[in-house]
């Protein structure tokens, strides 16, 4: 484990990794203080430019850009009480009230502090228990497999917002275009209708850019492109000894939290952030003022909660190759290009890469918290960028980084057609994060379950007879009647 942790750290204090990473935090940053532009988004559009790099290069860029644009969706938040990114809906609640009684300096600083807190918790987190679970997953088989990827199926029925049948189809509907290609056990063409770009499936990577980057845009023209302006100047951004001391407890309690939701497959960071904050908001009832009216500890809870979600996403995503987000997933699509395979073998193969993320995301909080202090102003002021200038940029690299994989021009298509299905599913409210999930997971459910089989000669035995197997699947069975369960009381 030493040796592994000393070669990451090598793999990672090189000028080049360092240069990119700290470049990967001012383009997130830059992305995510900007209305519309989403982790996800910024995220599948520049995967691309990690193709020719090398594996722990690429990585520091994507985690830079991961860490910078979820800390700068809190910027708009607060000044314009537009978030930069969903998860960064809660801070709206309290950072609004603050800039519109011209404390915004103030607000942001509590968001920078608070996200490098739960940040930095988060990836601790994830060192000390991704190895651990590592470990154990390297006793699973094809039915633990088969099971796991089964619960984190049944978690679209938690993740589909409104609407569970939306939910439910939108991840069928990611399973069906994951069946296209070759059969992953007999090898035979499904679905192809005699044509050869097909016999490879569609593109992962072209698929995201489509559903994140061209859907985004295309739902963005649709609801009117509007000029945002800031109209205070910003001043005091670095927290009083008293506004640390006031928020370090809560700061640190949201980051676990933050964690531990982070690490259900699916969850992400605006489910974290809500949660954190509702739960700082029952258990503390000192606030003055109180929740909602501008509370420091309300900001604090939302940012540190949505950071925090960040490390935890990377728990299922690196030991069991189950994304915890929709940017894990992305995550998990640049390491197989890689040839590195996320999952407990990883940890075997590949520990020192592993080590090397661990350190570089933790460095990824460090440098946000400077070039949060430092760059506030200029933040801030890229909320007045205009839209109509960067969406066109951003549809030219959605088509340059679908065909940059594999040199395809068909992958154009495959991104162009993604990102038409994805626009029409934000129209009628259909989740896009259901769709990612049922793309990644029913290829390791379909090929585990007719493992097992094989092994077992037919007999469904070897799922109950397992008592890791058995007992996800009875998660899995709870976790796909929670919901309704929950509207049954909630409506009682």
């Amino acid at each position: 484990m030493l040796e592994a942790f000393i070669e990451g750290a090598i793999l990672v204090f090189t000028p080049i990794a360092l240069l990119l990473l700290v470049a990967g935090v001012l383009v997130g940053v830059l992305m995510g203080s900007i209305p519309g532009m989403t982790a996800t988004m910024t995220v599948a559009v520049l995967v691309s430019f990690t193709f020719a790099m090398e594996p722990i290069e690429g990585m520091m860029l994507l985690l830079g850009i991961y860490g910078g644009a979820l800390y700068a969706g809190s910027i708009p938040a607060i000044i314009i009480r537009t978030p930069g990114t969903p998860s960064a809906a809660a801070t709206v609640f309290d950072g609004y009230p603050l800039a519109q009684r011209g404390e915004a300096g103030r607000a942001i600083g509590i968001a920078t502090v608070a996200s490098v807190i739960g940040g930095a918790t988060s990836v601790v987190i994830l060192a000390i228990f991704a190895p651990q679970v590592a470990q154990i997953a390297l006793n699973f088989r094809s039915p633990e497999f088969f099971a796991l990827a089964v619960f984190g199926l049944t978690i679209i029925a938690s993740i589909s917002g409104d609407s569970v049948v939306k939910g439910v189809i939108s991840g069928l509907l990611g399973m069906l275009i994951a069946t296209v290609g070759l059969d992953p056990v007999v090898g035979t063409p499904r679905f192809t209708f005699g044509t050869t770009a097909l016999t490879a499936g569609f593109a992962f990577i072209a698929v995201m850019i489509g559903l994140f980057g061209v859907a985004e845009g295309l739902n963005y023209y649709r609801k009117g492109i509007k000029q945002n302006a800031v109209s205070q100047d910003i001043s005091g951004t670095i927290p009083s000894w008293e506004d640390l001391r006031t928020i370090s407890a809560t700061s640190l309690g949201s980051g676990l939290v933050g964690s531990l939701i982070g690490a259900i497959p699916g969850a992400g960071g605006d489910m974290a952030s809500f949660v954190t904050y509702n739960e700082a908001k029952r258990w503390i009832s000192d606030g003055t003022p109180e929740f909602g009216d501008g509370n420091i500890r309300g900001i604090a809870a939302a940012e540190s909660g949505n950071n925090g979600s960040t490390g935890g996403a990377l728990i299922p995503t690196l030991t069991l190759g189950i994304p915890g987000d929709a940017v894990s997933a992305i995550l998990i699509g640049a390491l197989l290009v890689h040839g590195i395979t996320p999952g407990p073998g990883m940890f075997e193969s590949d520990a020192s890469m592993v080590y090397g993320i661990f350190i570089g995301f933790f460095l990824v909080y460090l440098v946000i918290l400077v070039v949060g202090f430092l760059g506030a102003h200029v933040w801030v002021r890229l909320i007045s960028f205009p839209p109509r200038l960067l969406w066109p940029s951003i549809f030219l690299l959605c088509v340059v980084g679908s065909i940059a994989l594999r040199g395809n021009p068909f992958d154009a298509w495959v991104m162009i057609l993604a990102g038409i299905v994805g626009y029409v599913l934000l129209m009628q409210e259909y989740p896009l994060v259901p769709l990612v999930l049922g793309m990644i997971l029913s290829p390791i459910a379909e090929s585990n379950f007719r493992r097992s089989l094989q092994i077992s000669d037919g007999s469904f035995a070897i799922f109950y007879t397992s008592p890791i197997a058995f007992t996800i699947l009875i998660l899995s069975a709870l976790s796909l009647l929670y919901p309704f369960i929950q509207r049954q009381l909630t409506d009682s």
